[in-house]
């Protein structure tokens, strides 16, 4: 999974140049662990990291630039995300 997380992490540093390394793999796995959890709280079946790493990519692609706006309008994270 790592391969996929480092990936991802780079793509985000690329679209949001206001996050740190550390904000970005903060970013990447409680986007990760988001889509993990709704897909199977959804009752569907586990299609493997390639599929979990697809939708997080459409979600940096479509919102990462603005990812670091979220901490303001969402305290309940900003433990996770201000260093």
């Amino acid at each position: 999974m790592n391969e996929y997380h480092e990936r991802l992490i780079k793509l985000l540093m690329v679209k949001n140049g206001q996050l740190s390394y550390e904000q970005a793999r903060t970013w990447v796995e409680l986007l990760w662990d988001d889509f993990e959890t709704s897909y199977a709280r959804a009752g569907r079946e586990y299609k493997g990291s390639e599929m979990a790493e697809r939708i997080v990519t459409q979600w940096i692609e479509n919102y990462g630039d603005k990812l670091h706006e979220f901490v303001a309008t969402n305290p309940k994270y900003k433990k996770y995300l201000i260093q």
